[in-house]
């Protein structure tokens, strides 16, 4: 089954996992160190935040290091970006609509 970028970053596991290792590659071992969690369990939600592309594996001699795929990233705020004009202009609307309120008041 192919899961897309958005069913990886629904769960909170995973973006905690991917809060971990945008800064430093870690072994699933040193990931699980951070969760009350199995490392089966871990190793389930890096699976498939890998089958989404958001991170990578890089194989050193029996060890593998997972490091976050920032690309990935990149085609979503893409998508995202659609939508912050829409937000950023109601925000507006409202700074508008309390600046009157509030000089009305005065």
């Amino acid at each position: 089954m192919r899961r897309d970028i958005f069913q990886a970053i629904a769960d909170p596991t995973r973006r905690a996992i991917i809060a971990l290792i945008a800064m430093q590659a870690m072994t699933p071992n040193a990931i699980a160190e951070n969760f009350n969690t199995t490392r089966q369990s871990v190793s389930k939600h890096l699976r498939i935040l890998t089958e989404c592309e958001l991170v990578k594996q890089d194989f050193q001699g029996r060890e593998i290091y997972y490091s976050l795929d920032v690309n990935k990233l990149k085609e979503l705020d893409r998508w995202l970006d659609r939508y912050r004009a829409i937000w950023e202009s109601q925000f507006n609307q409202l700074d508008s609509l309390l600046t009157k309120i509030k000089n009305k008041e005065k």
